[in-house]
């Protein structure tokens, strides 16, 4: 699979980009469009997480499932919709846990959480594509495979990274990172099903700053500008 990717992860994903699996994925993400269905994010768009947070940059690494699935919704980063889209109940969770952490934190109006990506927060789905309005319609298609390789990587060829792993599919990611020299923050999914079990109250953002600090890195400025 032909990508258009930052130089540092093509050089750490370039084997696995052209394993047969991922041309088999290819070949079924054109056939999705030739039977004339959306697929979301567009095509551009499918490895924005990589292209805004490149390897070299890599701080700290939040997992997602799947993208969102409505129109407008996904461009590629976890957890983010676009500018101009209402802000889903998991990331307003997370504003609300952030002006917890953060007494000056400003809620913004929007979702668009590019300026964390760009800050070194690797925005990581597990799946990177699903068809318009079919939550979950492309796992197991071979993305899973794909971005579980890129957990590794990141473990292997990385140290001293903060991985929040939130719910339990996230946490199941766990077996793929040596925590003898990344950190591992695990909590409750910020979804509203689930926040109040222990994802409010987890300051994983202050945390986050706290263990960076102490690598000697740049802390994250989880301030979005609030304005649309």
């Amino acid at each position: 699979m032909a990508a258009a990717l930052e130089p540092g992860w093509l050089n750490v994903l370039s084997d696995e980009l052209e394993k047969p699996y991922m041309k088999e994925l290819k070949s079924f993400l054109l056939q999705e469009k030739q039977k004339g269905f959306v697929v979301y994010p567009k095509g551009a768009d499918i490895f924005n997480a990589f292209n805004h947070t490149p390897f070299d940059k890599v701080k700290v690494v939040i997992l997602g499932q799947d993208p969102y699935h409505g129109q407008g919704q996904a461009h590629g980063l976890s957890f983010s919709v676009q500018k101009g889209i209402a802000v889903p109940p998991s990331l307003k969770n997370m504003y609300k846990e952030l002006a917890e952490e953060f007494p000056d934190f400003k809620t913004p109006s929007h979702g668009d959480l590019t300026t964390w990506a760009d800050q070194g927060v690797l925005l990581l789905n597990a799946t990177l594509t699903v068809r318009a309005n079919e939550a979950g319609s492309h796992q197991k298609r071979g993305w899973e495979i794909f971005t579980d390789h890129v957990i590794s990587q990141l473990s292997a060829k990385k140290t001293g990274l903060v991985f929040l792993l939130w719910g339990k599919f996230a946490q199941q990611k766990e077996s793929l990172i040596d925590t003898s020299k990344h950190f591992v923050l695990k909590a409750a999914h910020p979804s509203p099903f689930s926040a109040y079990n222990g994802f409010f109250g987890s300051n994983h953002f202050k945390k986050t700053n706290e263990i960076l600090e102490k690598e000697g890195l740049e802390p994250i400025n989880w301030q979005i500008d609030p304005n649309p």
